[in-house]
């Protein structure tokens, strides 16, 4: 397989329409040159969409895109207008081609052992120089690497991807438990239940005072309730006895009163 610094080899092949695609008449521009294995499958699907859904933004790059199977002129031409593609496929059916950029070879599926096309893409320079290669596509984000490369934004390799990454993964970890926090954890990492079990261990002490407090209004009801029946008492047994004094006194009146009248009829009696 060429790598990047490469001439890139050179070819013509018949397109969907058999129309003749050489590298030669893109000279001055840059070049995706995507091999898949086989149309209509689901993952040469879902790549040749993402290549077509950033179709207009590859172009604005000054990018032309070119898709490579062994499959016919024919095939092709039903697998483009079934999902609307809008760039060549190149039918590479002796894989001559994918022979020369080393992407022909034996492949295992289901324990089945066959010669096909290995899944890769080549950044073809405007000199024809290789300018990146992808030699094992994962075909989700694959276009987003290629536009990145185009930016210069994208490490040199494949694997650097990988790595990449993987070292942004932690960070994401970090987002994920970050958001859980507040759920389940306070500033200082104490888990809720901890939170509930100090709450209820404060909660007696927090009931002392006011237990205190209730007790204490209480006794002091039940005093006031004693200290006025006392006084009520009193005061009953204070009216009792002045009537009891009362009524005694009455009869002793009375009796002066008769020794006075009587005293006073005799005086009248000895007058006369």
């Amino acid at each position: 397989m060429p790598q990047a610094g490469d001439q890139a080899p050179a070819f013509q092949l018949a397109d969907q329409d058999g129309n003749p695609v050489s590298l030669a008449q893109f000279a001055g521009r840059s070049v995706v040159l995507y091999f898949y294995p086989k149309d209509d499958t689901p993952g040469c699907t879902v790549e040749a969409c993402g290549f077509r859904d950033e179709h207009s933004a590859l172009e604005a790059a000054g990018v032309v895109v070119l898709g490579v199977s062994a499959d016919s002129t024919a095939s092709h031409r039903k697998f483009a207008t079934k999902f609307n593609l809008p760039f060549p496929l190149l039918a590479d059916v002796d894989h001559t081609l994918s022979e020369a950029y080393g992407v022909w070879g034996e492949k295992s599926l289901y324990g089945r052992k066959f010669l096909g096309i290995t899944r890769a893409t080549f950044l073809i320079g405007p000199d024809g120089v290789l300018k990146q290669v992808w030699p094992k596509v994962k075909v989700n984000g694959h276009v987003a690497e290629v536009l990145a490369a185009l930016k210069g934004e994208a490490p040199a390799a494949d694997g650097a991807v990988k790595k990449s990454a993987a070292k942004k993964a932690p960070a994401g970890k970090k987002v994920a438990a970050a958001k859980k926090a507040p759920a389940g954890k306070t500033v200082s990492g104490k888990s809720a239940a901890t939170r509930k079990a100090a709450a209820k261990k404060a909660a007696p002490a927090a009931k002392a005072p006011r237990a205190a407090k209730k007790a204490a209004t209480a006794k002091k009801s039940s005093a006031g309730k004693k200290a006025a029946a006392a006084k009520k008492a009193s005061a009953g047994k204070k009216a009792a006895a002045a009537k009891k004094a009362a009524a005694g006194k009455k009869p002793g009146a009375g009796k002066k009163m008769a020794l006075v009248k009587k005293a006073s009829a005799a005086k009248k009696a000895s007058r006369k």
